[in-house]
C-alpha cells in the first residue's frame, strides 16, 4: 500500500504487482487407438497452437497407444488423452484416436472407435463396416477426421478401412473387387517438419492386392494374410494396423503413444518426466512437470 498528501488530506492506494504471463508455442497430441480385426485404429487428436501461461508448475500427460487386437484373447483399445494443464492457464487436451472395428475373435461386432480420429470400419457384417467419428468430442479447428469404411463381398475378399488421421479421413477399402489394397490410413499433420497422428491401414485378406500404407505422422501399415498389422510409431499418435488371424499369429498392431511440445522462449526452472530441450523447445515423450 502507499500514500499521498494532497492539500493537507491523506489518501491511501493499493500498489497491484504486476502477473508476468508467457506466450508458449504448444503441441498436444494423443495416443494412437490399436488396429483390430480388419480395421485400422485412428491416429490421437492432434492440437496446436499458443498457450497463455502465468508462470506456474504445468502438468503434461501423454496418453498411451491404444491395445491392438489378438484374435482369441484380446479387444482392440482406443488410445489414451494427452493434455496439459496449470493454475491460470486453459487446459488443452487431445483425445486418443479410436479403435478399429472388428467382425471376429473376442472383439466380434465391436464398432469402430470414436476419438480424436476415428478408427477403421470392419470388412464385414453391415452394422460394423462404418468407420468411427473423428474430431470427438468437438474442437476448433479439428483435431482429427474420420475413419474410413471396410469392405466385402462375404465369398472372396474382405478389407478393412484405414483409420483417420490429423490431416486426413481414413480411405474405405474399395468395394467390388479383390484388387486393391485395403484403406490406407490417414495422413497426419506437419509440425516443426515432422509429421504427427497419422492413421493406422486396414488388413486385407487378399494377399496378391498389397498392403495399405499407414498415414504419414506414424500410422502403422495394415496387416496381409500371414502379415500382422503394424504398430504405430511410438510419441507420434499413429493408429495401429489392422489385422487378422484364428491362430494369433498375425495380430494387430498397437496404437503409437502421444507427444507433448513447449516452447516458451525461455529456459524452464525446473522439469520432471525427462523431456528433451533444444534451445527453448522442451518436448515430453512421457508424463510430467515442467515449471517457468
Amino acid at each position: 500500500m502507499g500514500s499521498r498528501r494532497d492539500g493537507g488530506y491523506v489518501s491511501a492506494y493499493l500498489v497491484r504487482p504486476v502477473t508476468r504471463q508467457l506466450v508458449a508455442n504448444v503441441l498436444v497430441v494423443a495416443g494412437g487407438g490399436g488396429g483390430s480385426w480388419y480395421g485400422g485404429g485412428g491416429a490421437g487428436g492432434y492440437r496446436t497452437g499458443t498457450a497463455i501461461i502465468i508462470p506456474t508448475t504445468i502438468t503434461v500427460t501423454i496418453g498411451a497407444g491404444g491395445v491392438g487386437a489378438v484374435y482369441s484373447s484380446i479387444v482392440a483399445t482406443n488410445g489414451g488423452d494427452s493434455a496439459i494443464s496449470g493454475v491460470g492457464m486453459a487446459t488443452i487436451t487431445s483425445t486418443g484416436g479410436g479403435r478399429g472395428a472388428a467382425n471376429s475373435g473376442v472383439g466380434s461386432n465391436l464398432g469402430a472407435g470414436t476419438g480424436g480420429s476415428g478408427g477403421g470400419g470392419s470388412g464385414a457384417n453391415v452394422g460394423f463396416t462404418s468407420g468411427g467419428a473423428g474430431n470427438t468430442p468437438s474442437t476448433s479447428p479439428s483435431q482429427g477426421n474420420n475413419g474410413g469404411a471396410g469392405s466385402s463381398d462375404n465369398t472372396t475378399f474382405t478389407k478393412g478401412g484405414g483409420g483417420g488421421g490429423a490431416g486426413a479421413v481414413g480411405q474405405t477399402a474399395p468395394a467390388t473387387t479383390l484388387a486393391g489394397a485395403a484403406g490406407a490410413g490417414g495422413i497426419g499433420s506437419l509440425y516443426n517438419s515432422v509429421y504427427y497422428a497419422g492413421g493406422g491401414g486396414g488388413y486385407n485378406d487378399n494377399a496378391t492386392a498389397g498392403a495399405a500404407a499407414g498415414g504419414s505422422g506414424g500410422g502403422g501399415a495394415g496387416g496381409l494374410t500371414t502379415v500382422g498389422g503394424t504398430a504405430g510409431t511410438a510419441n507420434r499418435g499413429g493408429g495401429g494396423g489392422g489385422g487378422a488371424t484364428t491362430t494369433g499369429t498375425n495380430d494387430s498392431g498397437a496404437g503409437g503413444s502421444g507427444v507433448v511440445i513447449i516452447d516458451a522462449g525461455q529456459v524452464a526452472s525446473s522439469t520432471t518426466g525427462s523431456p528433451t530441450l533444444s534451445g527453448t523447445v522442451y518436448t515430453f515423450t512421457g508424463s510430467g512437470t515442467i515449471t517457468f
